[in-house]
């Protein structure tokens, strides 16, 4: 589909949603509640106090307008809007609880009924109104407290018909999480609201078709986006519960989706609890992972192997998760990295080894950067990326000439785990395929790994003296890159043969490798959504050429001698956006 296409079916699609929504608001729907969904979103209570406060952070932005109006603001950003107008700092002012934080909701949720209500401005999308709906619904008693008659009449009116736009539109959301959260909006809104029943049962349909379609054997999603799993996986829990509160019976393919994500999920959660940050994911809104595993009730965890294409070793109080399949590929990898073979590395809860992240809330180039492969903890060979790009006019920025063939195995080592894997993204241009080598020890104390560039035939061989040819006696060069958490204290030992690498908690790390590439430690940064600003941070990087066949690096990461089997680790993290960075 060409660029010209997709912006006039852009045009049209937001034509229709306007339309439908002025339809849908000169219907008069019943008023009242049926039932309601006890409330199971997690907001912050830190966030819930700035909101109140006139501190809003939507999208990685920030505007300090402590006498202006939630919807007199004026949105710097499309990510900025479809913050305020999905209506998720409800969940934050929920939190907080207090007289002010429920002035604010009420205030805010009335003014977008008089100023958008009537089916104007941007928040009329599928997805935006059915998240906008679970909001309301499930805060109803913390917006209605206190809330005058000639308030609460417009309030109900408007979940009425935004449930009716709904109904009409669902089918136009995106396939993925916004299909998800329309669906999901919907089965709320026809539980809970008179003369909305008539919307349940096509919505259970359109669910059970949406989870075949979309939710793979091993429980995972196209994209690959780790994060996006958990809100597909938490949106569906919620709407299974729901259902069984008002006598309902998830159906079979609703709940068969449930249980093949939940092991999944708990294969890509770290030693701390957090996910790993894969292709725009980052690690989860606090406690949000933990909480819905526990509501699913589904206990088993992923066999042995791959989930989601992720490769998972696992001792002590270490955990490595390792980017070991394909990348997504077509309209999926619109937000997917480069990351093939990238690992992380977490020790207790600290993380050690990170990618960058997802740059996306701090603008375009910054997500650009975010998803080229020198932003992960991978190989990188002559500074290029194992998958390209799109082209930045792109209005998709889709991975292109992505490796074909990534094989993985995991298996027992002498004294520990093991995973063998490689990727072909380099064999075009340079005839050469990457393959790494993670070894873990049984205790988790110990990491012994090796990174190979090799030729596997003779074709890979002449690729390879093409490539050597264009730059005679230098040979390819090559980065191996370590990105490290911000909270690492990171500092050269021994020399400079090893790097010696202090973690909060009091936990020491020690990186080493075998001389046959240079090592140095350098700048980087850390890409977190819930920032205002990048971190900054720092890397390990080896160094090399290939001038050979095969070339390869040994490394290792190990604790301590001192540092002892267990620490009480007690410290907070500083989760406050507005806080000095």
């Amino acid at each position: 589909m060409s660029t010209e296409t997709e912006c006039f079916s852009a045009r049209w699609a937001r034509l229709r949603n306007r339309f439908e929504a002025r339809r849908a608001a000169w219907a008069r729907p019943a008023t009242a509640f049926v039932s309601q969904p006890e409330p199971r979103t997690i907001g912050s209570y830190a966030r819930g106090r700035q909101l109140s406060a006139g501190n809003f952070v939507f999208s990685g932005t920030l505007i300090q307008a402590p006498d202006t109006g939630l919807w007199d603001l004026g949105a710097p950003d499309r990510g900025f809007e479809d913050e305020q107008h999905g209506f998720g700092w409800l969940d934050d002012l929920a939190a907080a609880g207090d007289t002010a934080a429920r002035q604010a909701a009420q205030d805010w949720t009335i003014d977008w009924i008089a100023r958008y209500g009537g089916g104007n401005g941007p928040g009329w999308t599928p997805e935006l109104t059915g998240r906008r709906l679970i909001r309301w619904i499930t805060h109803a008693l913390f917006l209605m407290n206190g809330m005058s008659g000639e308030d609460t009449e417009p309030f109900m009116r408007s979940l009425g018909q935004q449930t009716i736009f709904l109904g009409r539109r669902w089918k136009t959301s995106p396939p993925g999480l916004p299909r998800f959260e329309a669906l999901t909006g919907m089965i709320y809104a026809g539980l809970s609201l008179e003369g909305m029943e008539a919307h349940v049962n096509p919505a259970l349909s359109a669910l059970a078709r949406e989870c075949d379609a979309q939710i793979d054997d091993q429980g995972g999603l196209p994209t690959r986006n780790p994060e996006e799993l958990l809100e597909v996986f938490t949106l569906l829990t919620w709407a299974a519960l729901a259902l069984s509160e008002t006598g309902h019976t998830p159906g079979n393919a609703h709940w068969s989706a449930i249980e093949r994500i939940a092991p999944t999920l708990r294969t890509l959660r770290h030693a701390d609890g957090g996910l790993a940050r894969f292709h725009g994911g980052g690690r989860g809104l606090e406690g949000r992972l933990d909480g819905a595993l526990a509501t699913s009730g589904v206990k088993p965890r992923a066999n042995d192997g791959l989930a989601m294409g992720f490769a998972r070793l696992s001792a002590g109080r270490t955990s490595v998760i390792v980017d070991a399949s394909l990348p997504p590929r077509g309209r999926a990898s619109a937000g997917a990295h480069a990351s093939t073979l990238a690992f992380e590395l977490t020790s207790g809860r600290r993380p050690l080894i990170v990618n960058c992240g997802s740059g996306s809330s701090f603008g375009p180039e910054w997500r650009r950067a975010g998803r080229a492969t020198p932003s992960h903890s991978t190989l990188v060979l002559a500074n290029r990326s194992s998958s390209t790009l799109g082209s930045t006019g792109q209005a998709q920025q889709w991975l292109h000439d992505t490796p074909s063939f990534v094989p993985a195995e995991m298996s027992q080592a002498q004294d520990g785990l093991r995973l063998e894997a490689g990727h072909d993204g380099y064999k075009r241009a340079y005839g050469l395929t990457h393959v790494r080598r993670i070894e873990m020890t049984f205790d988790g104390r110990g990491i012994a790994s090796e990174d190979m560039l090799i030729t596997l035939d003779d074709a890979d061989k002449a690729q390879f003296d093409h490539a050597m040819d264009a730059n005679p006696l230098q040979g390819i060069p090559y980065d191996i890159r370590f990105h490290l958490h911000p909270d690492v204290d990171a500092s050269i030992d021994m020399g400079g043969s090893a790097v010696s690498l202090a973690l909060k908690s009091g936990e020491i790390w020690i990186f080493r490798a075998d001389g046959a590439a240079e090592m140095t430690v350098e700048p980087s940064v850390y890409l977190e959504k819930v920032r205002l600003k990048p971190r900054a941070a720092k890397q390990i990087v080896l160094t090399g050429r290939v001038t050979e066949y095969a070339s390869r690096v040994r490394w290792s990461l190990a604790k301590a001698q001192e540092t002892p089997i267990s620490i009480r680790d007690l410290a907070q993290d500083e989760l406050d956006p507005l806080a000095e960075e």
